[in-house]
């Protein structure tokens, strides 16, 4: 029986490997800030609900020792669990960048799980695959209930983007993420295959492991994250041309 690290080092441990993407963010947010405003000429609405920060850190800390409990300490580094930590600092510090970041980073993913959580809970089918364990009976039922954040992730990061607006390094602090967590998730505990590092729902044989890693390493932000963040910027950029047109619609009157 594998020995475990206790759960606060698990959880130090997976955000001390975000640490230097923190370095100068209030600074570089400022500056982003200042400029976005220079060029919109509009005062972006950068306050967050206290309840909503309030009730995500109440899960967050239900949800973190049950997972740690139920699945190990290499389940912090998906990319999912992870945000999870992230969100609630982008939460409380109200971080136009963290939230764009993780956004680019989870959206697409998150969506997908979602399709297959609730097309095999309908048609009794699993159209994409990653969501078997949730109707795994040997798995408690809490323990999956909780794994029902999924669905909330991709409407509240759509949200708090619109609301905040996006952060034009999104993409690529979502990059240097992919590339610091799934090296790790190769060489350590490789036979759990945290974040497809080792091959597509299951290990795969097609080619080289190593191969399979540089193409992933590369692919993902190509494919997956440079045309999200191309998505929320757009997704941002028409909330606040709505309303830029509605205060100078206001000025007219």
């Amino acid at each position: 029986m594998k020995r475990e690290p206790p759960l606060y080092l698990s959880l130090c441990f997976s955000s001390a490997l975000s640490a230097p993407l923190f370095i100068h963010i209030r600074r570089a947010e400022s500056a982003l800030l200042l400029s976005y405003n220079a060029r919109t000429k509009i005062t972006t609405h950068s306050r967050l609900p206290l309840t909503l920060k309030i009730a995500w850190t109440a899960w967050l800390l239900i949800w973190a020792p049950v997972y740690f409990r139920q699945y190990g300490a290499q389940n912090f580094l998906f990319y999912c669990d992870l945000g999870n930590i992230l969100i609630t600092v982008g939460l409380w510090a109200e971080s136009r960048f963290i939230l764009s970041w993780q956004a680019v980073s989870l959206l697409l993913f998150q969506s997908l799980y979602a399709i297959d959580l609730i097309g095999a809970f309908v048609f009794r089918h699993h159209f994409i695959g990653g969501t078997e364990y949730m109707f795994d009976p040997t798995i408690p039922r809490f323990v999956r209930l909780l794994g029902l954040y999924h669905l909330l992730v991709p409407p509240l990061l759509l949200w708090l983007v619109r609301r905040l607006g996006c952060d034009p390094s999104a993409s690529k602090w979502a990059t240097l993420e992919a590339w610091i967590i799934v090296p790790i998730n190769f060489f350590w505990r490789p036979q759990y295959n945290v974040n497809f590092a080792r091959g597509i729902a299951h290990q795969q044989h097609l080619m080289p492991p190593w191969l399979y890693l540089l193409g992933y390493l590369i692919v993902v932000p190509l494919v997956i994250y440079w045309p999200t963040q191309l998505l929320l910027r757009w997704w941002a950029r028409n909330k606040f041309a709505t309303e830029s047109n509605l205060l100078r619609s206001a000025s007219n009157g």
